[in-house]
């Protein structure tokens, strides 16, 4: 597939300078550009590309001013990192897409495939299964008992979903998910842990994206509810009974324990931890490895958290920089310590 930068301005509403008929076939990274490739320019960190990169077309925002000349033909956007995404998406889209139902793939009887779809080697498709139009359930993905799945979801390879859980229309899930495994639910007894059956399901609204290796758990009764819009990274954990609010996005290694609800558009860093029967309200922004553990900071929405319990960002900054100074503290403090002991002997032996 080939493009001209007069077709990639009219799709993302962008003007032209230079060459309105340089064409491409590929992306690539600024730094990393070569002929028919086009990248994007963003970052100001990566400005000193954009004077030698060999792409073809570089895509910069409105306000970019040139410092020194450049080959490649510019389209200026709005925003080049969302007008990037856009034409990614669009170029994907186009790709051939594969349909039909390998003759390897189990299909139970009573299981409704919609039209469309594509169904890989060796996928298992349980009893009473429902899969809307134009999905793709890729090689061993197994798809318990009772799911339904909505319209234009991929499924990649190894992706487990237990039995009764709800996928919405236009998701992803990555290799190796487990969604609508049991939660962890055990009672101590004088012998041990007696398990509590966890016979409730999970919830995925549509346009949800869930990273490879990720758990989703079943809730104890009642679901596990991950809303529309939701886009969570690679290795998290999602316990049972959570509730993730629209379009809040969690990064990797994060976790959420049981019972706790995260609010609408917030955003949980890199091994964020999130204790249960927690509210976090919406909007909320917690930085990488911080924890969550009660109080008003998170359930009040529209903060910004960081921090081990999280603190508001600039309280976590000011003690970030005390502690970096504690060293010479209590060397001052020791030798504060000592004057005031060689005074207090000084005073005494004067009476």
């Amino acid at each position: 597939m080939v493009f001209t930068a007069e077709q990639i301005a009219s799709f993302l509403g962008g003007t032209v300078e230079g060459d309105a008929n340089a064409s491409v076939n590929s992306f690539a990274k600024i730094e990393e550009g070569k002929s028919g490739a086009l990248s994007f320019l963003a970052n100001p960190q990566y400005e000193k590309y954009i004077y030698d990169t060999k792409s073809s077309i570089v895509l910069v925002n409105r306000d970019f001013m040139l410092k020194q000349p450049v080959t490649p033909t510019l389209v200026r956007v709005d925003d080049a990192y969302e007008a990037v995404a856009k034409l990614m998406s669009l170029y994907e889209s186009l790709a051939e897409r594969k349909t039909g139902v390998s003759d390897l793939a189990f299909i139970d009887e009573t299981a409704k495939l919609g039209e469309n779809c594509y169904v890989a080697p060796f996928a298992f498709i349980g009893p009473g299964v429902k899969i809307g139009d134009n999905c793709d359930i890729h090689a061993n993905a197994v798809i318990q008992q009772d799911v339904c799945i909505g319209e234009g979801t991929v499924i990649y390879p190894n992706v487990t979903i237990y039995k009764k859980c709800k996928v919405g229309n236009n998701c992803i899930i990555h290799a190796g998910a487990v969604i609508g495994a049991d939660g962890f639910g055990f009672a101590p007894t004088p012998n041990g842990y007696d398990k509590i059956p966890q016979i409730g399901h999970v919830e995925i609204g549509n346009h949800v994206e869930i990273g490879a290796n990720t758990c989703v758990d079943r809730s104890t009764m009642g679901s596990t509810k991950v809303s529309d819009g939701v886009k969570i990274d690679n290795l998290v954990q999602v316990a049972h009974n959570v509730e993730i609010g629209e379009n809040t996005v969690i990064s990797s290694q994060a976790g959420v324990a049981g019972s706790s609800k995260v609010g609408k558009w917030c955003m949980l860093g890199g091994q964020v931890g999130v204790s249960g029967h927690i509210l976090v309200g919406d909007k909320t922004h917690i930085g990488a490895k911080s924890g969550i553990a009660g109080g008003n900071a998170a359930r009040r929405g529209g903060a910004v958290l960081m921090g081990y319990p999280a603190v508001d960002h600039k309280l976590f900054a000011k003690q970030s920089a005390a502690l970096k100074s504690l060293p010479e503290l209590l060397i001052e403090f020791e030798a504060m310590k000592k004057e005031i002991a060689d005074l207090k002997k000084k005073l005494t032996v004067e009476s």
